[in-house]
């Protein structure tokens, strides 16, 4: 049985997409991000990213966790790459040459985009888009993220997916990546093929699915 540790508002939306993209039956074992607790590690304070028994399975504190059949997986986007794999189908990459193809994007959506979309959500979190600080912050991060989403533009005027043509695994990882960004109404504004893109990703019945579970779940 796959167990995933983690909850809907966090990297494990991912997985929890994925899995609902297959089908494939799973348990979700809830841990909740110790910063949402004074002292996280009182008695009656519920499993967190600061728990000893959560910290066995990720010493970095860190959800989503994937755990199945004595395998132990701490990172999101792997954790997608070994469930694509593992279920096969459309999803999952055809051949070697997509695998390759599949963790390159991978690889660059954590390096060239996550960090700095993710900060760009935070200015929003914070509520500080309309402070002076807020604005600098947010053109700041536009203008580090102008590169990487740019290749994926150009990228994209020439094929309809990521890879392979079809929706696979590496559009919805790179989709929950971008999605932090979203949160800046004009992120995308530059980028028509990549709007365009998201919104058929984020159109599809299993991200809808795992999207009214997160809305339904309890912060």
């Amino acid at each position: 049985m796959i167990t995933i540790y983690g909850n809907y508002h966090s990297r494990a939306s991912r997985a929890l997409w994925l899995l609902e993209e297959l089908g494939l039956p799973f348990r979700l074992r809830r841990v909740v991000q110790a910063n949402r607790f004074k002292d996280p590690l009182a008695p009656e304070v519920p499993l967190n990213t600061r728990s000893p028994e959560f910290r066995k399975l990720s010493p970095m504190g860190a959800i989503p966790v994937l755990e199945e059949d004595g395998l132990i997986l701490t990172e999101s986007l792997a954790i997608n790459l070994h469930l694509a794999r593992k279920a096969g189908g459309p999803l999952a990459p055809a051949h070697e040459r997509e695998l390759s193809l599949m963790e390159q994007w991978a690889l660059f959506a954590a390096t060239w985009i996550e960090t700095d979309a993710l900060a760009l959500s935070f200015v929003y979190r914070r509520k500080e888009q309309d402070t002076p600080e807020g604005k600098a912050e947010i053109a700041s991060l536009l203008s580090k993220l102008a590169r990487p989403l740019t290749a994926l533009e150009t990228h994209l005027e020439t094929h309809s997916h990521i890879v392979g043509g079809r929706f696979t695994v590496t559009d919805l990882n790179l989709a929950e990546v971008l999605r932090y960004g979203q949160d800046h109404p004009e992120f995308l504004a530059p980028y028509p093929r990549l709007q365009s893109w998201i919104k058929l990703c984020q159109s599809r019945k299993a991200f809808r699915a795992m999207w009214d579970k997160r809305e339904a779940e309890a912060i």
